[in-house]
């Protein structure tokens, strides 16, 4: 996903009301910017760390800007744009990247399905049948682990209910991780965190749920998967 313009360098010196982040920019300016992630946003930043964001280029808009990359306290890089997931996974797949997920004829967006009124992120048909395929983005690191997710996550537990039943259809369902975290390189379920989440993960791969997890690269100019990582459980 080539960035245009590319983001701007600026220091993360706090975010709160969890979609608001004060940036401090080059020329000493400080702004207030959009985070746009519901999430803990645990381990992701630290005070007075280098990050990165975008410009909307709409002066209409009351925060024009958007926090996309910050530092954790261990020096590594987080994408914490959770609306970039799936545009990620989408490219990658249509690149030839996801090698799991190629053969399919057709991909489609926000199809809705299910018994719980949701909406899977991309569906995939083919001469094979369909794949169903929820994105979830990771960017909580303890050491070299991702775990998903960082708070506790109703939505996420439904979302494995869905697949879980797809599965039990005969249908292809996969958990997709976008692991937007340059240390991480192993995924697991965050069960400290959210045991249901992990309980409900372990049930829909007993059930035939797969588990995908790729990890991104990220600079001002591009953040693009890569490179496959192992899920441990």
């Amino acid at each position: 996903m080539k960035l245009s313009p590319p983001l701007t360098r600026g220091l993360l010196l706090r975010r709160y009301k969890r979609f608001l982040a004060d940036i401090e920019l080059e020329s000493g300016e400080i702004i207030t910017i959009h985070c746009p992630n519901t999430g803990s946003m645990k381990n992701c930043w630290a005070e007075n760390s280098p990050c990165w964001f975008s410009d909307s280029g709409n002066p209409k808009r009351k925060y024009r800007h958007t926090l996309e990359i910050t530092t954790t306290p261990e020096g590594a890089l987080a994408g914490v744009n959770t609306g970039r997931s799936n545009a990620l996974v989408e490219e990658a797949i249509r690149d030839g990247i996801i090698a799991e997920l190629q053969g399919y004829d057709t991909l489609r967006r926000e199809v809705k399905y299910g018994e719980e009124n949701s909406r899977i992120d991309l569906l995939l048909s083919g001469p094979a049948g369909d794949c169903y395929v929820e994105v979830k983005n990771v960017t909580l690191a303890e050491g070299a682990r991702g775990l998903f997710p960082d708070a506790v996550s109703a939505r996420g537990a439904k979302h494995l209910r869905e697949l879980q039943k797809l599965a039990q259809s005969g249908v292809r369902a996969v958990l997709f991780y976008c692991v937007q975290h340059s240390q991480i390189e192993t995924v697991e379920a965050a069960a400290d965190i959210d045991p249901a989440y992990a309980a409900a993960l372990a049930e829909a791969r007993a059930a035939g749920v797969e588990v995908i997890a790729y990890r991104a690269e990220m600079n001002a100019d591009e953040i693009r998967l890569v490179e496959p990582v192992p899920y441990i459980g």
